[in-house]
């Protein structure tokens, strides 16, 4: 997914229909470490979660070409790898889809050996409870979903999910995101509960809260608040905190709260799915992409904190020391990881989702 040159706020979460395609490659390790494949990789990614010229360089640096695919969400690259691999060989799955697709046998355990690079990544993100000694998925990026806003258009900063769930103050001007397991964790944190809960009670609260306050949201939006907040059209916008940094560049009145109650700390990985068509190229890019200066420009250009110490050591204080990329630790003591609660607990949330778009 490389970022479109007119587009000065890319979206991690946007779709673009069809698929993108890039020629690119890598050369890192000896040929006596890999095997012999052709020269070639297919990537699934999110729409604008890569650098300008990670791919290319990457092709420079071993003659691999790459072509890119991209998914609207995490429900798509689910869907479209359930059934069988259809060939790709490097996809990034948010964690608790890490952890449903070990559960389905959908991904292949990496050769550490072949990922020299992981010793780059910080030391608290190379184990994960999703995926216990990180035997399937290394991450690639991380962050929050808060509240996007205007800041000369609201009564006070909006530090409350409140604002967005129980309030008529900005009525038909607020958006919301557009997939079920965001909306209603962020419900669940603003009526005091775990936004892991498996109780089927207080995710029924949490949709009838919904329900209750969507005459007043003026969209559920696919990955694209931060332009309609950018554009004027809502004033408040729950969105992932990377898209709507990059809307705060072009725009001095915009700006980032994390809700009080807490909310969803996630974490993108990079795997390699069972079927993978090219898995040595596979390993040669999941090392590439943790060099310390090709992770620095990735996380430049896409504004999401990287979990890879080098490459922090490269990059400037108004990267690393920005709270809406890096939340100070208190106010993370609330946020929390999202993990797989098993198919049961998805359907609900599906079942949720379907009277919540039909009310």
């Amino acid at each position: 997914m490389i970022r479109r040159k007119p587009r000065l706020h890319p979206s991690r979460r946007s779709f673009l229909a069809g698929s993108a395609v890039f020629a690119m490659g890598l050369t890192f390790a000896s040929r006596d470490v890999f095997s012999e494949e052709e020269k070639a990789l297919t990537f699934y990614n999110w729409d604008t979660y890569i650098g300008p010229d990670t791919l290319s360089e990457f092709k420079d640096a071993t003659g691999i070409s790459v072509k890119m695919d991209l998914f609207a969400d995490n429900d798509e690259l689910f869907a479209k790898l359930r059934g069988g691999n259809p060939g790709y060989d490097v996809i990034v799955p948010t964690n608790d889809y890490v952890e449903r697709m070990i559960a389905a046998n959908m991904l292949m355990q990496l050769d550490h050996d072949k990922i020299p690079n992981f010793a780059n990544i910080e030391k608290r993100f190379q184990d994960a409870t999703f995926d216990p000694g990180r035997k399937y998925s290394l991450p690639y990026m991380w962050g929050t979903i808060g509240i996007g806003y205007n800041k000369s258009e609201v009564e006070e900063a909006p530090d409350s999910w409140k604002w967005l769930y129980d309030s008529d103050t900005y009525a038909g001007r607020m958006s919301l995101l557009g997939d079920a397991q965001n909306v209603i964790q962020a419900a669940l944190k603003y009526l005091g509960y775990s936004l892991n809960t498996k109780d089927p009670a207080q995710i029924k609260q949490a949709e009838e809260l919904i329900i209750a306050q969507k005459p007043r949201i003026k969209v559920f939006a696919d990955d694209n608040g931060q332009d309609l907040l950018a554009s004027g059209e809502v004033v408040l916008a729950q969105e992932w905190n990377g898209d709507i940094l990059q809307v705060m560049a072009e725009d001095d009145e915009l700006n980032y709260a994390a809700p009080k109650e807490g909310g969803l700390l996630w974490q993108d990985c990079l795997a390699i799915p069972v079927g993978a068509p090219h898995p040595e190229n596979a390993h040669k890019f999941l090392n590439f992409i943790n060099e310390p200066k090709v992770n620095a420009e990735i996380a430049k250009t896409i504004q999401f904190a990287t979990p890879n110490a080098a490459a922090l050591k490269l990059m400037p204080d108004s990267y690393t020391k920005n709270p809406v990329i890096f939340p100070p630790e208190k106010a993370l003591d609330k946020y929390e990881a999202g993990l797989y609660q098993g198919e049961e607990v998805t359907r609900l949330y599906d079942e949720a989702w379907t009277r919540i778009n039909a009310a």
